[in-house]
C-alpha cells in the first residue's frame, strides 16, 4: 500500500495511511526537538500530539502511529491521552475552534445565550464543524477570564464581554478569510494548525504581541497598592521565631538522598507484608516501569 493510498473510514471520511517522505522527514526533526528537551522520551507525548494535530488538523490514526514509534510505546498508550484532554481532536477539527464559556460567572452574564446564538447562526452545536470546515464550535466550561465574562475563544485566543451579536459577527469574518484580532494576545487569530504548533512548543514571534493583563485584571493590584493594603500574616509566621527555630533544627544534608529523611522512596522494609515475595515483585514492576 503506497503512502498516498486512502482507506475508508465511513460515509464522508478517508485516512491517509502514513506521511509522506518530505513530511516525515520534517515531523522527525521537529520531533526530536521536542523529545530533547525531556529526561524520559515518553514525557515528550503531549506536545507531540500537538505537533501531528499541527500537521492534520487533528490527531490521525497515522498521528498515533508517529506518535508512538517515535517514543517506543504502543498505539493503545498514545490514544489513551489523547482521548484524556479536550484539546486533542479525533476528528478533523475546523479551521478556527471557537469555545463559548459556560460556566457560572460567564452564564450569568450572557455565555448562555451566546453559545445558543451561535448555534442557530452557525447552524451547528458542540464540537460540530460547519459544512466549509472554518469553524468547529465548543461549549466550553470555563475559559479562564471571569474578570472578563462573558469571554469566548477562537483558537485560545481571547474574546473579552462578548454579546451573541459581537460573537457571531467574529465567527462570519473567521468564514469570510479576514484577520481578525482578540482582546487581548497577538494581532490576529491564527489557524488551528498554526496554533497547534505554537503549543507543540516552537515559537511563532508574537508573544510580545497585543495586550497581555487588562485593566480588571489589575484591578485588584493598582487599589491595594494606592490604599496601601497588604496581606495579613500567617499566625506564627514569625522570622525571629523561625530563625531560632532553624538554628535547633538538626542540619540537612546538602542533597536528599533516596530512602533518606522524609523520601518515600525505596523505603526500608517495615512489615512482614513488606518483605512479602508478591509485594518484592511489585515494587520491582513499579521500578521498571519507571526506568522505562
Amino acid at each position: 500500500m503506497s503512502v498516498e493510498e486512502l482507506v475508508p473510514r465511513g460515509e464522508g471520511q478517508a485516512h491517509r495511511t502514513s506521511y509522506d517522505d518530505a513530511t516525515r522527514a520534517r515531523l522527525d526533526a521537529d520531533a526530536a526537538q521536542i523529545v530533547a528537551r525531556y529526561p524520559q522520551e515518553r514525557s515528550a507525548l503531549l506536545p507531540l500530539l500537538h505537533l501531528v494535530q499541527s500537521e492534520d488538523g487533528y490527531v490521525s490514526p497515522r498521528g498515533i502511529a508517529f506518535c508512538a514509534a517515535t517514543l517506543g510505546i504502543t498505539t493503545a498508550e498514545v490514544s489513551a491521552v489523547a482521548t484524556f484532554y479536550t484539546q486533542y481532536k479525533r476528528h478533523p477539527n475546523g479551521e478556527y475552534t471557537v469555545g463559548v464559556c459556560t460556566n457560572t460567572l460567564c452564564a450569568i452574564m450572557g455565555g448562555d445565550a451566546i453559545y445558543e446564538h451561535l448555534c442557530d447562526h452557525l447552524g451547528v452545536s458542540h464540537d460540530e464543524t460547519t459544512e466549509d470546515g472554518k469553524i468547529t464550535l465548543e461549549r466550553v466550561e470555563c475559559n479562564a477570564a471571569c474578570d472578563y465574562a462573558p469571554v469566548m475563544m477562537v483558537n485560545w485566543e481571547f474574546f473579552d464581554n462578548q454579546t451573541p451579536a459581537s460573537a457571531a459577527e467574529v465567527v462570519d469574518r473567521l468564514r469570510a478569510g479576514e484577520d481578525v484580532a482578540p482582546s487581548r494576545g497577538a494581532d490576529k487569530v491564527v489557524s488551528f494548525k498554526e496554533m497547534s504548533h505554537v503549543l507543540a512548543g516552537f515559537l511563532d514571534g508574537r508573544a510580545d504581541e497585543g495586550v497581555g493583563a487588562g485593566e480588571p485584571t489589575l484591578r485588584g493590584t493598582v487599589l491595594a497598592r494606592d490604599e496601601g493594603w497588604t496581606a495579613p500574616p500567617f499566625p506564627g509566621d514569625d522570622k525571629p521565631a523561625r530563625s531560632s527555630s532553624r538554628a535547633k533544627a538538626a542540619p540537612r544534608t546538602a542533597k536528599p538522598t533516596t530512602g533518606g529523611e522524609q523520601s518515600s522512596a525505596e523505603r526500608p522494609v517495615t512489615t512482614a507484608a513488606d518483605a512479602s515475595s508478591a509485594e518484592q515483585d511489585k515494587k520491582q514492576a513499579s521500578s521498571d516501569a519507571k526506568e522505562d
